[in-house]
């Protein structure tokens, strides 16, 4: 199989290089079309969410919206069923994942928040995307053979959820996608599925780019083992700092984080990665830099700075716990907002997609293609 995804590919390839002259100037116009800045980026609603969860990818959201960008945020509900999920606990995820959310800044009237599976069309465009995909190019996807590994009978919907998620992306028609490295490589994808159909049907979506950011808040590493990201997978609960746990947790957590055996805090990454980790926890809450934090902690050992970090730890996440709890009540409030997102988000969702059915189901993007190429005004100057 393999050998004829590669063949396929090499076919495609000299017959991209056969096009006229003519052709190519057309297809290069095409593409210079300019789409409005759209940033999109989605959440699963597996739980309670933990620090990791919140600098790497919340908190980015909520500084791109307080910029003035245009932002959509999506519960991804029907991602999270890609594995068994019970009923009642998924729903009750949804509300909790939505309360966090808000409580941490995500604005549902500046942005979009909508529950995933409100747009039907986001399940309708991957199966369009499924067909001019193939099994081998989801089979080198690196999070399938990670997740599929532990699993006796892997369901399909894990092997073709990256396929959802470019349908996700280009839904929309956005523009960039705020990701961790770990997503690079689906969003990859979603660039040439994007490529792949503006090329069998006409000019429809914008290639997508990624915001990847490499700076502290992706790198926030487990308590109980500094060569990890922290994670909810991780068997200890210990190893994480969750948003909703209380404070006497949170100092517990910080005082059996595990450090080394040099008493005095310096920020060495390489040397000493879980000193460096507290540090990078505490300047992301203060926006003090780790050379600030460092000076600030002379004289204090790494016992006694643990404390320092909780204080900061659980100043900042005490609020935001209580708000979460708060709004956890209202499901009907949560519901609500969920619903008038969904309502925006289809809007824009029907746009596309009845784009997308009449280029594919009735030729009109295949038509505007010979018209172009027929046109000697725009192909031959």
């Amino acid at each position: 199989m393999l050998k004829i995804f590669r063949a396929e590919n090499a076919r495609l390839g000299r017959t991209r290089l056969a096009k006229p002259e003519g052709f190519r100037k057309c297809s290069k116009q095409a593409t210079q079309i300019k789409y409005p800045k759209r940033i999109f980026s989605g959440i699963q609603p597996t739980g309670i969410v933990h620090l990791g969860n919140y600098f790497g990818a919340i908190g980015r959201w909520v500084e791109l919206q307080d910029s003035g960008e245009a932002v959509m945020c999506s519960i991804a509900d029907l991602h999270s069923i890609t594995l068994p999920q019970n009923p009642q606990t998924l729903r009750e995820n949804i509300l909790l994942t939505t309360a966090t959310l808000i409580a941490c800044g995500v604005d549902f009237k500046r942005s979009i928040l909508f529950r995933q599976s409100d747009v039907s069309m986001h399940a309708e465009l991957c199966w369009i995307l499924c067909c001019i995909t193939t099994m081998a190019r989801l089979a080198h996807l690196p999070q399938f053979k990670e997740k599929s590994e532990s699993l006796k009978n892997v369901p399909l919907g894990l092997y073709i959820y990256p396929v959802l998620q470019a349908a996700d992306i280009l839904l929309y028609k956005a523009t960039h996608v705020p990701v961790g490295q770990d997503q690079a490589q689906h969003i990859q994808l979603a660039q040439d599925l994007a490529q792949i159909f503006n090329r069998q049907f006409g000019q429809t979506f914008p290639i997508p780019h990624t915001l990847i950011s490499d700076g502290p808040s992706q790198r926030i590493k487990s308590l109980r083992d500094p060569t990890k990201k922290m994670s909810k997978s991780h068997t200890d609960s210990k190893s994480r700092l969750n948003i909703l746990d209380e404070p006497d947790v949170l100092l517990n957590k910080l005082k059996k984080a595990i450090t080394d055996f040099t008493s005095e805090v310096t920020y060495e990454p390489e040397k000493r990665p879980a000193v460096a980790n507290l540090i990078n926890i505490h300047s992301l809450f203060t926006g003090k830099t780790p050379e600030e934090i460092c000076k600030e902690a002379e004289g204090l050992n790494t016992g006694q700075y643990k404390l320092v970090v909780a204080d900061v730890v659980i100043e900042k996440l005490s609020p935001i716990r209580e708000d979460i709890l708060k709004l956890t009540k209202e499901p009907a409030y949560l519901d609500k907002i969920l619903k008038e997102g969904a309502e925006r988000a289809t809007e824009l969702a029907t746009n596309c997609w009845t784009e997308v059915v009449e280029k594919v189901f009735s030729g009109n993007g295949i038509q505007d293609m010979k018209s172009m190429t027929n046109t000697k005004t725009l192909c031959r100057t």
